[in-house]
């Protein structure tokens, strides 16, 4: 039976050196729990490692936790990767790797703290997270799609790292499963931007600091909470659907 269900599919962690350090796996999900969301994803900058504390933490308070990452174009286009499979993120992330580069400065960008399932940071990411990869639009959304996984241009109406404010448009042939419009926008920026492009769209809170969660999100019509459920919703498959009002 189909049941809607709030979801927050675009939140950052501690790892991310733009979020709050106080983004934690069971502050989270705390969180999201006293915000009526059943399910959220976690999808830091080019960077999985605090996934799967996120999850076990999750799986503890009954609330559904996805796999994701914002991967940075060498456009400088943020792209969202959602992901049921461990083994997809892995791959994602080998590959995200790869094409990365620099040092993370601290001083300058921010700690990237790496949490355990309890709150307890276990280490940190060296790696200069909140730089571009090497890896172009169409291959990133390639890759998402090889490994299962859906694909999603980030807070398309913003003016940095979108692919509007990036390319000016969205090119043709380039099979995105949805736009997320930010928690920011107007309601008539919203209807403007759903006038002109012809693609499912999604909101979410982009919550880097825990007020943050739950503050926006898209409600699903669905049988349950889960990845392929959010595919078939977004296609509209036998009464699933989405609703960002």
């Amino acid at each position: 039976m189909l049941g809607w269900l709030r979801g927050d599919l675009h939140i950052h962690t501690c790892l991310s050196p733009c979020a709050d350090s106080t983004m934690l796996p069971m502050a989270i999900v705390k969180e999201a729990k006293k915000n009526n969301l059943q399910m959220i994803a976690i999808c830091d900058h080019n960077s999985i490692e605090n996934v799967e504390a996120v999850r076990k933490a999750g799986k503890r308070a009954g609330l559904v936790v996805m796999g994701g990452i914002e991967i940075t174009s060498q456009e400088e286009v943020h792209i969202l990767g959602l992901f049921s499979k461990k083994s997809a993120l892995s791959n994602i992330q080998d590959m995200v790797y790869e094409d990365l580069s620099g040092d993370n400065d601290e001083d300058v960008f921010g700690e990237q703290l790496i949490a355990d399932e309890y709150d307890r940071v276990i280490g940190s990411n060296k790696k200069l997270l909140i730089g571009a990869t090497g890896l172009s639009l169409e291959k990133i959304v390639g890759a998402i799609h090889h490994l299962g996984g859906l694909a999603v241009a980030s807070h398309i109406d913003r003016e940095s790292f979108s692919i509007i404010s990036q390319l000016g448009f969205i090119p043709g042939g380039l099979t995105l499963d949805a736009l997320e419009i930010s928690s920011l926008a107007s309601k008539e920026r919203r209807y403007s931007f759903c006038q002109r492009y012809d693609f499912p769209f999604l909101t979410f809170s982009d919550a880097h600091c825990l007020n943050d969660i739950g503050q926006s999100f898209s409600s699903f019509l669905v049988e349950r909470a889960s990845l392929e459920e959010t595919r078939k919703a977004l296609m509209d498959v036998n009464g699933r659907k989405v609703s960002i009002e």
